[in-house]
């Protein structure tokens, strides 16, 4: 029985859209874990330790697994036609998913350092550490969308214009919550 490859992509999507979501909330319980650092007993140690447990959970029921399924049916599906090896938009394509699954692995990191209490990154590093992640999402996107007919001068001017506008936009948050407080 040979399985259709519209149900490897489609699997591959879902997976993916998975993976994105874990690292999506599990750099926001990050900043939440940094945050509640600050806070007065009992309450921090009540936060911290929920955090942790939510950390973990997420991290490895979630966010890895959909990791490995992802990789698992991306790799299916060149296999099945490894036509696409030789395209360039493929090769790029490639090389932001081996940076994403750097920072994967680097948000494991940044867990562990969590749960052994030594973490150096403040919640608003971490912030920034976030939105490199929606860069990825949106080089990705983009790249399977537009394949060949990408424009690299637009494109290239496209992904540092949503970079800058992630980076006001954090600013633009940092100094809102500043008056409120």
């Amino acid at each position: 029985m040979q399985i259709d490859i519209n149900v490897i992509k489609a699997l591959h999507i879902i997976f993916v859209v998975s993976w994105f979501a874990g690292l999506f909330y599990i750099v926001r319980l990050f900043i939440y874990s940094q945050e509640a650092k600050e806070m007065e007993e009992p309450k921090k140690s009540i936060l911290v330790d929920q955090l942790v447990i939510m950390q973990k959970k997420l991290w490895w029921i979630i966010t890895t697994p959909a990791m490995v399924l992802s990789v698992i049916f991306g790799i299916w599906m060149l296999v099945i036609n490894p036509a696409f090896l030789k395209m360039p938009w493929m090769h790029l394509k490639l090389t932001f998913v081996v940076f994403l699954l750097i920072y994967h692995f680097y948000c494991q990191k940044i867990m562990f350092d969590i749960v052994k209490g030594v973490c150096r990154w403040k919640s608003n590093q971490l912030r920034l550490w976030n939105e490199l992640a929606t860069l990825f999402l949106v080089a990705i996107v983009f790249l399977v969308v537009l394949k060949n007919t990408l424009n690299w001068v637009y494109g290239t001017l496209g992904f540092f214009g949503v970079a800058l506008s992630l980076m006001v936009a954090i600013q633009l948050y940092k100094k809102v919550r500043a008056k409120s407080k």
